[in-house]
């Protein structure tokens, strides 16, 4: 196969990047500029303006190393509030920079404009960024790339190349309104339209095949795939037909080897993934596909990998048979069991084997009534989601400049420790008190340095239950169990793993099932914890934590930056 010029400028531009990256030392602080603008552009057979950042969908990619230091101003030429999100940065001590829209700022309006400082810790690996303000992240993402520090390599083989693949949501409509129509009627939202990897459906879409993602490889070169759920509402497999991966890293941390030729992945999770190309020269596709939830887009989005060398291409890539099924629970559970920190001498794990702190919280899709049945939601309600059975409630003034400035009357900290009701959860037919969830914005407080637990449980309240992708802000935590039906707090905790579990920050709770998390509260400032299934955290399956300061001030939030967006 003949390569085109375009496809030779392409693969100089990404090694002149790479020689770039890999040369670069650690700076003090890096400046980036950002500008957020509506952009053209046709999928599916018509035409849209969606926001970007810099006209790209997906976004830039930010290269960094270990422990660097960026500043990223981004300014607001679109038509919306919004906000940036640093998606499994930690930001010690630096709440002020993490994005999501009041919980710790304020958001940047049409025309105004915001600096974050993003500082990189313990972080290596794949992690990603995207607007955290209504459904904006839909187009606003893209990937961050943390290579090791300078002196110190990847702790398995160096791969030939790499490549970012973003896996993404696109709706033919304009995504705010459609987010918003739902909030006003109450009930439902649409489903995407379709899925797509690095911004392109794919070959099996109307008016796509032209623009379908490719790859191209050499054989026997090994490649690093760092893949990205940015899907708004659908946790996926993802696979290449007819070769195996090796998974090697999740949400910036490494693990051990997985051997594998799928995998599964949920919306704010990332995963680094080794693949040799080792087939007969030809085109293969990559594909992802949901797994089944309440309401989710059953499309397929495709990519090609292929071949450089000269063989006769096929009329058809071959599709990877071994691609799970929709309603493959055991290829979810299969896969997630085996992921485990790699664990060892120049990457150890410190897992809390003490608890100060334990949280048992219910995660639960309920309703609200509504005057004469008016709105759309079940039996004429509206949609409400909750943890422990609190649906979370938006506040005027940003969480953490009410704490910081002690503004009252913003929030209350009685987030409750378990739920108000105990009964069993996963059941086929739920108790009517347990389907209309209060409302409020509660907080948890917890003390600077505390060993946490959080055991999330899953419900099938309105039979609602799915697999429900839980991230915390500010923190990785230790993945120590999960299991189906109820949590038993006397036996299930035998089965801890506290010797090498996954250090990741966002964690899928298995549908009708429960799934524990440990972590040390040693981050100060205001953290948001919600749901990365948009739909959820759009009717209120959030809260926050307050981690208080520690004794000194390195261990205390830093103050405010000089310039903060008013409300």
């Amino acid at each position: 196969m003949e390569l085109t010029k375009s496809l030779k400028l392409e693969l100089l531009g990404f090694f002149l990047l790479n020689v770039f990256v890999l040369s670069m030392a650690k700076t003090t602080v890096r400046p980036i500029n950002w500008v957020l603008n509506e952009t053209t552009y046709t999928r599916l057979c018509s035409s849209k303006k969606i926001l970007t950042v810099n006209g790209l969908f997906p976004g830039p990619t930010l290269y960094v190393r270990k422990g660097d230091r960026l500043a990223v101003n981004v300014q607001n030429q679109g038509k919306y509030n919004v906000t940036i999100h640093w998606h499994g940065v930690k930001q010690p001590g630096n709440p002020w920079s993490d994005g999501p829209e009041y919980i710790t700022q304020c958001p940047i309006k049409p025309g105004a404009n915001f600096t974050y400082e993003i500082l990189f810790s313990t972080e290596e690996g794949t992690l990603w960024w995207h607007a955290h303000s209504d459904w904006s992240r839909a187009t606003v993402h893209g990937p961050i790339v943390v290579y090791p520090e300078i002196g110190t390599s990847y702790p398995f083989p160096k791969p030939d190349a790499e490549f970012s693949i973003v896996l993404a949501s696109w709706f033919k409509g304009d995504v705010m309104q459609i987010i918003e129509s739902a909030l006003i009627g109450g009930g439902e939202t649409n489903k995407s339209d379709a899925l797509t990897i690095n911004g392109q459906p794919g070959d099996l879409y109307n008016c796509s095949k032209s623009g379908t993602f490719q790859i191209l490889v050499n054989y026997g070169k090994s490649y690093l795939l760092r893949v990205i759920n940015s899907i708004m509402n659908e946790e996926v497999f993802f696979s290449v037909a007819q070769h195996n991966f090796t998974v090697v890293g999740m949400d910036g941390a490494y693990i051990k080897p997985i051997g594998t030729n799928y995998i599964f992945i949920t919306p704010g999770q990332t995963m680094d993934i080794l693949m040799t190309a080792n087939k007969s020269p030809s085109y293969y596709y990559m594909a992802a596909r949901a797994y089944v939830a309440v309401v989710y887009d059953n499309t397929t989005t495709t990519a090609i990998v292929k071949y450089i060398g000269n063989y006769t291409p096929p009329s058809t890539p071959a599709f990877p048979s071994n691609l799970p099924n929709y309603t493959d629970i055991n290829a979810v559970t299969n896969f997630t069991k085996l992921i485990k920190a790699l664990a060892n001498g120049d990457y150890p794990i410190n897992v809390p084997q003490k608890v100060d702190t334990q949280l048992f919280i219910t995660i639960s899709v309920g309703s609200i009534p509504c005057p004469n049945d008016s709105c759309d939601g079940p039996n004429g309600s509206r949609l409400a989601a909750s943890l422990n059975n609190v649906s979370f409630q938006t506040p005027a003034v940003d969480l953490l400049q009410a704490y910081y400035r002690q503004i009252g009357g913003i929030y209350t900290t009685d987030f409750p420790s378990v739920p108000p009701y105990f009964f069993n959860f996963t059941a086929d037919e739920m108790p009517d008190n347990v389907l209309i969830p209060s409302t409020g914005t509660k907080v948890k407080v917890l003390e600077f340095n505390s060993n946490v637990e959080i055991v999330f449980q899953g419900t099938n309240v309105l039979s609602a239950a799915e697999n429900h992708p839980m991230h915390l802000h500010g923190f990785s935590f230790y993945h120590v169990g999960s299991g189906f039906g109820n949590f038993d707090n006397n036996t299930d905790p035998k089965g801890y793993n506290l010797k090498d579990p996954p250090e990741i920050n966002t964690v899928g709770v298995p549908k009708n099932g429960w799934a524990a998390v440990r972590f040390k509260a040693d981050n100060p400032g205001v953290w948001f914890m919600h749901c990365h299934l948009e739909r959820h955290s759009s009717w209120g399956m959030d809260m926050a934590f307050i981690v208080k300061n520690g004794t000194t001030r390195k261990t205390s939030i830093r103050r405010p930056p000089r310039y903060l967006n008013p409300c």
